[in-house]
């Protein structure tokens, strides 16, 4: 039993990390479990080499978590490529068993439907159960994250456990 929480964004360690981890912490604090963090820039140099045994072993690692938080910023309306590239490396049922928060960091309040409209669909295709709304964080309000997962959690954490 454990919550991994997959980074789609080109830059580690920036505030799509800061708002997937503090998702993933919530969760797997309720669930009373691990947490682990996977920032995808580290392995996007390998995630075009179909094939490569590191990009394996962690598509198993990650597809054998109960709970997956992935955190992504919005580009263009949607998620990385970063993020496709990665998921592209499962089959159709790749996720299955697997419950799966989708999580985005936007500038413009527009973009709010990005994690039901664009992420949702991708997760579920790949078998994925979404059985929470998703979680969009506008880059202004950084400074009320705490209170963002908080009111979240309080509606959605109880699907998750």
């Amino acid at each position: 039993m454990s919550v991994c929480v997959v980074i789609g964004n080109p830059n580690p360690g920036g505030r799509t990390t800061t708002i997937g981890e503090a998702v993933g912490s919530a969760i797997a604090s309720a669930r009373s479990e691990d947490m682990t963090t996977l920032e995808l820039a580290t392995v996007a140099s390998h995630l075009f080499e179909w094939g490569n045994e590191d990009v394996k072993a962690l598509t198993t690692s990650v597809a054998s978590a109960d709970v997956i938080v992935f955190a992504c910023p919005t580009y263009k309306a949607t998620y990385t490529g970063l993020l496709k590239a990665f998921l592209d490396q499962y089959g159709n049922d790749g996720l299955a068993g697997c419950a799966a928060v989708p999580v985005m960091v936007g500038a413009a309040p527009q973009h709010a439907l990005a994690p039901e409209v664009h992420l949702r669909p991708l997760l579920v295709e790949l078998g994925a159960t979404v059985p929470t709304q998703g979680l969009f964080v506008l880059d202004s309000e950084l400074d009320q994250l705490d209170a963002t997962v908080e009111a979240w959690s309080t509606r959605w954490i109880a699907s998750l456990t």
